[in-house]
């Protein structure tokens, strides 16, 4: 009989789908989305959740009946809880007021506890969920602080399953890889893998106005008071996570909040793909980008999770035009 013995076990082997109308019908590259959403918590970060708890547990971080806690955008946190269901943790996870509700009724849903902080704080203002995270952990008996952030795990994850899932749907042939750019797991763990098969292959990150990413990586500098608050979820930055490899990224492509929205309301009503704000942003990159690419161009964009996390905002008629987006 065919079946999975846990739910973890249908992590991976998602489906990858060509791109027919959204880019427009000029676009000269074939343009095949990796839809992440498949994964039992509808996104990409589900991979690397496993992978940061098994290899704690491996090296005794983690310890049986333990708590995990996490600062999260909410993605992370659902991978985390599917885990700890399995394995038997508690969770908490913090997170800040820019996110969805969505996000932290669906964390409630499967039994963690949620932490709302405020956005508009520095990264090391005691009320920013990176400062709660580290102080709970510590307040916390018997309880583990994941930091998807600075934890290699995150990247490895991607390293070893992610990038070459790719790579063999592509039999090889991808010439440039596009994913929206937070942790710097994704981005790096993938870009690893591809330029050790290939040196050519253009890694190309997605970034958002307020974010620091691009700017560290054209000029190696950290400038914290250029970063500001955006509404985009999920991709940017205002600190240089560890997990960042930024030698092996060619490019960052800034995409307004704005943008963002409209082409992730785009890609569901012209695809069928309903995905997440960062899978807009990732398209409005590669419309802004179109002259980059020729007829010969294989590219892979990674969809990183499902739209059902934002119905309050970008799907909402009303949100939008409060936004004066629509």
């Amino acid at each position: 009989m065919g079946y999975a013995n846990t739910i973890l076990d249908t992590i991976g082997d998602t489906p990858l789908v060509r791109l027919n109308k959204v880019l427009g019908g000029d676009f000269p590259a074939l343009v095949l989305a990796k839809v992440e959403f498949f994964n039992p918590g509808n996104s990409v970060k589900d991979r690397m959740a496993v992978k940061m708890v098994e290899d704690a547990e491996k090296d005794g971080r983690l310890k049986p009946g333990g708590t995990i806690i996490e600062g999260t955008s909410g993605n992370t946190g659902m991978g985390l809880a599917l885990v700890s269901i399995v394995k038997g943790y508690r969770c908490i996870f913090v997170t800040n007021d820019k996110q969805s509700k969505e996000k932290c009724d669906m964390l409630r849903a499967v039994g963690a506890e949620v932490v709302v902080c405020p956005t508009d704080v520095k990264p090391t203002d005691p009320r920013s969920y990176y400062s709660v995270s580290k102080r709970l952990a510590k307040e916390t008996p018997n309880s583990w602080y994941v930091n998807q952030y600075d934890n290699l795990s995150n990247r490895q994850a991607h390293y070893e399953h992610t990038a070459p899932e790719i790579w063999k749907q592509t039999r090889g042939k991808l010439t440039h890889f596009v994913v929206g750019a937070g942790t710097g797991g994704t981005i790096t763990g993938c870009a690893r893998f591809f330029k050790e098969k290939n040196t050519s292959i253009q890694i190309i990150g997605v970034d958002t106005y307020g974010s620091i990413l691009k700017e560290f990586h054209e000029t190696g500098r950290l400038y914290y008071d250029h970063a500001y608050p955006y509404i985009t979820e999920g991709i940017g930055e205002d600190i240089i996570p560890e997990n960042y490899d930024m030698s092996v990224i060619d490019h960052f492509e800034k995409v307004t909040d704005k943008d963002g929205a409209i082409y992730a309301r785009k890609l569901a009503r012209e695809e069928g793909i309903f995905c997440g704000y960062s899978a807009g942003s990732a398209i409005s990159a590669l419309v802004q980008m179109k002259d980059r690419f020729s007829e010969k161009d294989i590219i892979v964009v990674l969809l990183h999770d499902h739209g059902s996390r934002y119905i309050a905002k970008i799907y909402n008629d009303d949100w939008m035009r409060a936004q004066g987006w629509l």
